[in-house]
């Protein structure tokens, strides 16, 4: 949850100009009203016309010059919940008005300013609040495009309690929602042959810095007196413990394609957005698994504030990275890039443990760039969206494909597990088929698999 306060003395700012400025309509037609009778009254020579038309004409004058000298300090606060929300659903804003002044005030008019993709901007009339009193109110906000969207300042108008002035005055803090993509819940699946975070088969590393911790070393004020090895220690004839093992996180590589000749369509229904649904969903199912995982993109960016190889920290991090990545993709937008060369230049450095990749529509260059990456990972699973049928209508035949330039063949050749990703589908099935992909070719050791 995140908040803005700010404060505001109602002080003469601008003269007699602003006040007047903040006539309404009925003001103004008072005034109006009053002019026109006044002269009319000097050219019939009607005294009680006159002072008719006086009447109409300070009326509107004197509410203003009385508002606007009003003195009297108002503190106004927001907050989310919550301030990160998926796209499609909701958060509430929450405002608090409090008086601080030893005055009541009037009749308030509370507007807070919110894009117009959240919805219509909220408004809300306030009785009067007394001295040392506060009002809350809360609004709804919605938002099916992904992004980072403001909120504020808060507008405040003050009136009179004839209607005939109004003034704006507003607050100097903002917000910001942050509406990040859909989630989807994975199933369980063992998509690579190497170890996978904490779970079954998983690889050890000393805990012990140093090449002189490789063997038992010499006992230490403070080592766990279990861990003394007594057969060295006998031999030695000294204390002797045994190193100790932790377990090692296993790294996973997300690769988001953004390259805009990669997709077709735009909307919350299009394929890319399903490109970046689904790398969300993945990462944070990676990060649940014990992972260490890593989001790239074709551009060869990653998620800001990653360690020097740019994986994630330990588990007690993990919430922090979910939210630095699920902001990083809350932004994410079309590249202007036509390869994923400068990803593979980010890899070609080490490697990139499991390596998943959400992809757009492929050429055989583009193909044989992902095989070389597939040597640069223990195990690489593609979902390749096929832009064409997410354009289509369901009534449309698809032309027919060259199957000697098929992506998916190419990419399977390489030793990816590649699956086909039609308009609708789910991740969550998907998910399932690599699976079965992968076990198929494990037990026939081919490199052929179904697609869906």
């Amino acid at each position: 949850m995140t908040q803005a306060s700010a404060e505001h003395s109602a002080e003469d700012k601008g003269g007699l100009r602003t006040a007047l400025a903040g006539l309404t309509t009925r003001g103004r037609s008072f005034l109006a009203a009053g002019v026109a009778a006044m002269i009319c009254a000097y050219v019939l020579g009607q005294s009680d016309l006159l002072r008719v038309g006086l009447l109409l004409a300070v009326l509107p004058l004197v509410c203003a010059t009385v508002l606007y000298r009003t003195r009297y300090r108002v503190a106004g606060s927001r907050s989310l919940s919550p301030g990160r929300v998926p796209a499609g659903s909701e958060a509430r804003v929450h405002l608090r008005m409090d008086n601080i002044s030893r005055l009541p005030t009037g009749l308030l008019m509370l507007q807070d300013k919110v894009p117009y993709v959240l919805g219509p901007r909220p408004r809300f009339v306030l009785d009067r609040v007394e001295a040392g009193g506060r009002r809350e109110v809360s609004y709804r906000v919605r938002s099916d495009l992904r992004g980072r969207y403001p909120l504020g300042p808060l507008q405040l108008r003050l009136t009179d309690p004839f209607g005939m002035c109004e003034l704006t005055r507003s607050f100097s803090a903002y917000d910001t929602l942050t509406v990040i993509p859909r989630v989807e819940g994975l199933p369980p699946a063992r998509l690579t042959g190497e170890a996978q975070g904490y779970g079954d088969g998983r690889q050890r590393s000393l805990a012990l810095a140093g090449e002189d911790d490789i063997i038992p070393r010499g006992y230490r004020y403070g080592d766990d007196l279990r861990r003394v090895h007594w057969r060295l220690t006998a031999r030695y004839g000294e204390l002797m413990v045994r190193r100790e093992e932790q377990p090692q996180r296993s790294r996973c590589t997300v690769l988001l394609d953004t390259r805009g000749i990669a997709y077709q369509g735009a909307g919350p229904d299009s394929a890319f957005e399903w490109a970046v649904s689904g790398a969300a969903s993945t990462l944070l199912h990676m990060l649940e698994r014990g992972f260490s995982v890593r989001l790239l993109t074709d551009t060869g960016s990653s998620v800001p504030g990653e360690g020097a190889d740019g994986f994630a920290g330990s588990s007690q991090e993990s919430a922090d990275t979910a939210g630095m990545m699920m902001d990083t993709l809350a932004v994410v937008d079309h590249s202007d890039g036509t390869g994923l060369s400068r990803a593979y230049e980010v890899l070609r450095g080490g490697n990139a443990g499991l390596l998943i990749a959400f992809l757009g529509d492929l050429d055989e260059e583009q193909a044989a760039v992902l095989g070389k990456m597939r040597r640069r990972s223990g195990g690489a699973v593609a979902f390749v969206l096929d832009s064409d049928s997410w354009v289509r209508e369901p009534s449309d035949v698809p032309g027919p494909s060259d199957e000697s330039t098929d992506p998916l063949r190419m990419l399977r050749e390489a030793g990816w597990t590649a699956v086909k990703v039609p308009r609708g589908a789910s991740l969550a099935d998907l998910w399932r088929e690599a699976d079965r992909q992968r076990t198929h070719v494990a037990s026939t050791g081919t490199t052929s698999g179904g697609g869906v």
